[in-house]
């Protein structure tokens, strides 16, 4: 459980943000914030912000982008989004994750109203030096509780990514995948992409 006392972020200590107190947010209270350039979310009703990500991260979620969405949307196998987007998992839980996949027969069920409602078949969260492996503890065991059948987090400092698969109501040990092997995705197993692939190239990898 996130702890009623959290803060909101590092960046936000100086500075209050007008809503309900730690622990009571709600998503009807997060579409409320302003669209400030900050990314919202909320984990178990507690408020959580990023601010803009690194080159070298947004390069990586362009790589999902060209190398699973792309492909994935050209084979009629579903549609993808990336952040900032809504994801409504719980009336207490909001996500913006880097990148997400929905199946082309779950498409009409989940996305509408603007956001979208329910668990994706894929999750992809690019890490970053302010992610703390509490945080992204957290977040990990919310996806999991909410149904998400596939999540994976991409390491630009490891150059690797770990892929967690649901079993029941908990995601099993994760597959760490390195650079010199192939991201094995359940979801989309036809799309076998190459963990180098994600990092090459890219003008500035400053993490």
């Amino acid at each position: 459980m996130i702890p009623e006392n959290a803060t909101v972020a590092p960046l936000l200590v100086d500075h209050a943000v007008p809503g309900p107190p730690q622990g009571r947010w709600t998503v009807a209270a997060w579409e409320g914030l302003p669209d400030n350039g900050n990314r919202y979310e909320i984990l178990e009703g507690v408020l959580w912000m990023t601010t803009a990500p690194s080159a070298f991260h947004q390069w990586i979620v362009g790589r999902c982008i060209e190398l699973l969405g792309v492909p994935a949307r050209q084979r009629g196998l579903g549609i993808w989004f990336t952040a900032p987007i809504g994801v409504i998992l719980s009336p207490h839980d909001a996500v913006q994750p880097d990148f997400l996949f929905i199946r082309a027969e779950r498409v009409a069920a989940l996305v509408r109203e603007r956001r979208i409602h329910g668990a994706p078949d894929l999750i992809i969260e690019v890490l970053s030096p302010g992610n703390s492996t509490e945080a992204m503890a957290q977040k990990r065991a919310l996806y999991a509780h909410c149904g998400v059948p596939e999540y994976v987090e991409i390491d630009p400092a490891q150059r690797c990514a770990r892929v967690y698969r649901l079993e029941g109501d908990a995601y099993r040990a994760p597959l760490i995948c390195d650079d010199t092997q192939t991201l094995p995705l359940s979801c989309l197993p036809d799309l076998p992409v190459a963990v180098a692939a994600l990092f090459a190239d890219a003008p500035d990898t400053t993490l």
